[in-house]
């Protein structure tokens, strides 16, 4: 079965659905479909995430990153207010510990105000108890407009809004082949032949390998990184009113254990970080050791982790030891005990890795031929879909603008 359309997005998570959504409002009538291997949208990164929804804080004044997350955030509340979408503007408090993490954190409140944040304050340790009575440190960041959201619900009412559009969400389709020249790309699915003008890779967690099928040559290779969750007990949920997190370690695009009072009032403590036993590698599910034999192949994440071999050895016994997870969850709020701790979900993240073994920490979007490929969308990825939808609706406008 052949089909033709103006745009065939790859992967139906948030991102992917963003930007049919916004192409759809940029140029009414423009015939799109999006394929997704799986039963359902937003099965991965979109649906296993704590739902936060990022201010804009950490990221580097001037990168894609830092941009796109300031007005997707601004876009995404906008879109829950008019979809009905659970949300709430929390708060969270990122907080020094220890005299060493003030410098680090001073530089946080000096990127969060020059990205464009609104209300941040510096708190003292009575500011801190004044918001989350619990919480302990010397110092804190109040990031007033952090919140939380139910993403996979923000997924399932774009596909439903796509599909007033005209647009067709294909799940059950896996990309198996793709060629293209500079006016048309070719996609073969499991169920499908599919000619488009332009075609954009969304694929998340195995964007590497589509754009390698695309025939796109990159120094990028996708490194899967899991975060284990634990949830407090009902009794122990009171000792967190918002988000609590602690002052990243800048050497890593991983935040640190924290926590999150979600929309549905349940408190997640976590994410660790791990290498994942595979692509989709959750905590229910078997290990796939063909990912693991071709991360370890990748050059770039052999030196990665020979780097910080330390460091990842010890992210890895956490993840078997409840009592050193409970030990990081106190050093923000040292009423938690280990008992307080039920076992919760776990995400696998898409994490980029170069051939030099760097940690790409900008979003990286690239054009090649008839193709469009998010390479790096990572953590905040979520919160800046809409704009990133937007930004690559932008990137292929002209294809449509005559």
């Amino acid at each position: 079965m052949s089909s033709r359309y103006d745009v065939c997005i790859i992967g139906a998570g948030l991102v992917g659905l963003a930007v049919g959504r916004a192409l759809a409002e940029a140029y009414p009538g423009i015939s799109q479909v999006i394929v997704e291997k799986e039963d359902e949208v937003a099965v991965h990164q979109s649906g296993h995430n704590s739902g936060v929804v990022h201010s804009g804080l950490y990221y580097r004044p001037g990168s894609l990153k830092a941009r796109l997350c300031v007005e997707g955030r601004r876009e995404l509340v906008r879109f829950c207010e008019e979809q009905r979408v659970p949300y709430r503007q929390s708060g969270k408090l990122v907080i020094a510990t220890k005299q060493s993490e003030l410098e680090p954190l001073e530089e946080l409140q000096r990127r969060g105000t020059e990205n464009g944040l609104v209300g941040i304050r510096r708190l003292d340790a009575a500011g801190i108890k004044e918001l989350e009575p619990e919480a302990i440190g010397v110092a804190a960041l109040h990031v007033p407009e952090a919140g939380v959201v139910d993403f996979p619900m923000m997924a399932q009412k774009m596909a439903a809004a796509l599909r007033t559009t005209g647009a067709e969400v294909l799940t059950g389709h896996r990309v198996e082949e793709i060629s293209h020249g500079p006016d048309e790309a070719l996609v073969r699915t499991t169920h499908r032949e599919i000619r488009a003008s332009v075609a954009v890779n969304c694929a998340g967690l195995h964007t590497d390998r589509i754009a390698a099928m695309a025939g796109v040559s990159s120094d990028i290779r996708i490194v899967p990184f899991r975060g284990e969750y634990y949830t407090l007990t009902e009794e122990a949920a009171g000792l967190v009113k918002s988000l609590i997190y602690p002052v990243p370690d800048p050497r890593f695009p991983f935040l640190g254990v924290h926590f999150t009072r979600r929309v549905d009032d349940s408190v997640e403590v976590g994410p660790n970080a791990v290498l994942a036993l595979g692509r989709e590698h959750y905590r229910d599910t078997k290990a796939d050791w063909s990912d693991v034999r071709e991360v370890l192949g990748v050059k770039g994440f052999r030196k990665l982790a020979m780097k910080h071999l330390w460091t990842g050895a010890s992210e890895a016994v956490r993840s078997r030891s409840k009592a050193m997870y409970s030990k990081s969850a106190r050093s923000l709020v040292p009423a938690v005990k280990r008992g307080d701790l039920v076992t919760g979900g776990a995400g696998v993240r898409a994490q980029a890795v170069t051939t030099d073994g760097r940690l790409v920490d900008d979003f990286v979007i690239e054009e090649a031929g008839s193709t469009v490929h998010v390479l790096n969308a990572p953590s905040p990825g979520a919160t800046s879909s809409l704009a990133i939808g937007r930004h690559i609706a932008g990137l292929i406008g002209s294809r449509f603008s005559s």
